[in-house]
């Protein structure tokens, strides 16, 4: 999804529109967003959500790992969370700022 993320010229993301993103999740059906923030390395154990989540990085990093895989998403990157599916997170150096779509 790169509705809402400007880049350079050298193709660099500089700028996250946030209310670009929001519309974009709402069109897909995540009718209830907001945006979290998490200071550096927080940790969120396994846990789970009753509904399905998409997480869109607005700042700093977050490395999410859901069954076996475990991947680091970047500000302008989006990860979406099963209903039911267990998951742990863990924010980089400088924390994360991340806009939460449910559905």
């Amino acid at each position: 999804m790169n509705a809402g993320i400007k880049s350079n010229q050298h193709g660099a993301k500089m700028e996250v529109d946030q209310k670009l993103l929001e519309k974009a999740l709402r069109s897909e059906g995540f009718l209830h967003t907001y945006v979290w923030q998490d200071g550096p390395y927080a940790f969120y154990s396994d846990h789970m959500h009753p509904v399905e989540t998409a997480h869109i990085i607005l700042d700093g990093e977050m490395t999410l790992t859901q069954g076996n895989q475990t991947k680091t998403y970047h500000a302008g990157e989006r990860c979406d969370v099963p209903a039911g599916a267990t998951h742990a997170a863990k924010m980089g150096l400088h924390g994360c700022k991340y806009l939460v779509g449910e559905k």
